[in-house]
């Protein structure tokens, strides 16, 4: 399912106008970001956490000339899934 599949779905099922769906999906991904942007984790209960997880500096392999190479340390969001998501 892509977003426009996801708003289409969104709108059939709140029996809303897609214009209005796509807004509040909209909303939804930009809520999400804004926590995480600001090290907050979102949690939603029964479906999942979004969190950010600080990755360390590492060591890598390029792939191409077998060199290593040195990878910087960065934050990345991380999903978790809640127990009835992770029991489908």
């Amino acid at each position: 399912m892509n977003k426009s599949e996801l708003v289409a779905a969104v709108a059939a099922k709140a029996e809303m106008p897609k214009v209005a769906a796509e807004k509040a999906v909209n909303a939804v991904f930009a809520s999400i970001e804004e926590a995480l942007k600001a090290g907050d984790n979102v949690q939603l209960i029964g479906f999942g956490t979004f969190a950010v997880k600080n990755v360390p500096a590492h060591e890598g392999i390029n792939p191409a000339t077998k060199q290593k190479i040195h990878i910087a340390a960065k934050k990345t969001a991380k999903f978790k899934a809640g127990a009835k998501l992770a029991a489908l």
